[in-house]
């Protein structure tokens, strides 16, 4: 029997492993002369470029592959994880997990261009990654790949969108970091969210990629032993960093539904993953209360023709971490708000995120119906499948 027994699963976090050379083999030449180095840093604990390899060639090993493939479940993670890497070995992995469908994000590979100035680079990079994970999710219709949509320039942005859509990509991925200059709900993006919107293909906020997900290094800087991260390093998130990951995602969604653009492209969609979800509920009573304090003097509060909290319960998704409160979330923001996430193989996804939701949805007595909105049908609206 599959991890996932008898119910139908669709899971809105997963991960590509990336090879050292993964993202040149899919780079035009300019592009990959430019390419900075792949930082494997995170990678399951270790960091080591020889181990990744060894990770990689392990594959020519019968007998140790037999015995990675004989427990996905229990086996370890990271780069060491049977079908990290390889995407044969990945719809294997998924036969045992029993996931009827999966989104599959990069691990590294934005790190390779996203943070250039050389904007050449940036768009390079991203045709380069969205033809790679494509790549990788081809073989295996439950495997949903995610392209990177980078927003430095918007007419360039644009033409991403549609090589990316071309692809088939099922979702693409944006950084949701503070932005230099001019915020994402310009009317200059109007053709980027106008493209998404038409298509209805989501745009994603994720934990990492080229975001910053700890606090100001002064915080840390407290003469104190600071312990190890999430994965038993020291790279990662802490717990003084933990409450932060999704303050900037949460300041860019308040753009989106106050400046108006979730009522301009009513079929944009933007899942929020791999950010927790405990701060959902504040968010939406923060954004009503908004048109009370500020809606005489606002000219664009006037515009909206929804209360702010309806734009993200029509237009945005959230993966709660396996060990939130995810039916008090329910209770609190409603059932269609929730996705499922297992986030394999990346260790914060925990060793039982299944097992984890369940006791909570459980002992919380959620209606079935809600827990199969929350575990399928949710995922399968938004993404349209």
């Amino acid at each position: 029997m599959s991890y996932a027994a008898d119910r139908r699963i669709l899971d809105a976090d997963s991960h590509l492993m990336e090879p050292l050379d993964w993202l040149e083999g899919y780079a035009d030449e300019a592009t990959r002369a430019k390419l900075w180095a792949l930082d494997v840093s995170g990678g399951g604990g270790r960091s080591d470029a020889e181990l990744v390899e060894a990770c990689w060639a392990r594959r020519d090993d019968p007998v140790a592959t037999a015995r990675l493939a004989a427990d996905v479940v229990r086996g370890p993670k990271g780069y060491f994880a049977y079908g990290s890497m390889d995407p044969a070995e990945r719809s294997v992995a998924l036969d045992q997990l029993g996931f009827a469908g999966q989104l599959v994000f990069s691990t590294f590979a934005p790190v390779q261009f996203a943070k250039s100035d050389d904007l050449d680079l940036v768009y390079g990079g991203a045709a380069a990654h969205n033809r790679g994970i494509v790549d990788f999710c081809g073989a295996d219709a439950r495997l949903l790949p995610v392209g990177y949509l980078p927003l430095e320039d918007p007419e360039r942005a644009v033409a991403c969108v549609e090589e990316a859509l071309e692809l088939g990509v099922a979702a693409l991925w944006v950084n949701h970091a503070e932005p230099a200059t001019v915020s994402p709900t310009h009317p200059a993006y109007d053709g980027v969210w106008a493209r998404l919107a038409e298509a209805k293909v989501p745009f994603a906020f994720h934990l990492g990629g080229v975001n910053s997900n700890q606090m100001a290094a002064s915080y840390h800087n407290n003469g104190r032993d600071p312990g190890k991260d999430f994965i038993g390093s020291g790279e990662n998130l802490r717990s003084k960093d933990f409450p932060h990951v999704h303050h900037d995602a949460e300041n860019l969604l308040t753009c989106f539904v106050l400046d108006g653009t979730f009522e301009q492209f009513p079929d944009l969609r933007c899942a929020v993953v791999e950010l927790g979800a405990g701060w959902v509920p504040n968010l939406m009573r923060s954004l009503d209360a908004c048109i009370h304090a500020f809606g005489r003097n606002e000219p664009e509060l006037a515009k909206l023709t929804m209360k702010p909290s309806e734009y993200l319960r029509r237009q945005v998704r959230f993966t709660p971490w396996h060990f939130e409160d995810v039916a008090w979330l329910i209770d609190s923001a409603g059932p269609e708000l929730f996705l499922f996430s297992s986030d394999w193989p990346h260790p914060e996804g925990g060793r039982d995120p299944l097992g984890d939701f369940n006791a909570n949805l459980a002992a919380a007595a959620v209606a079935p119906a809600s827990q199969q909105r929350f575990y399928a049908e949710n995922f399968a609206d938004f993404f349209a499948c």
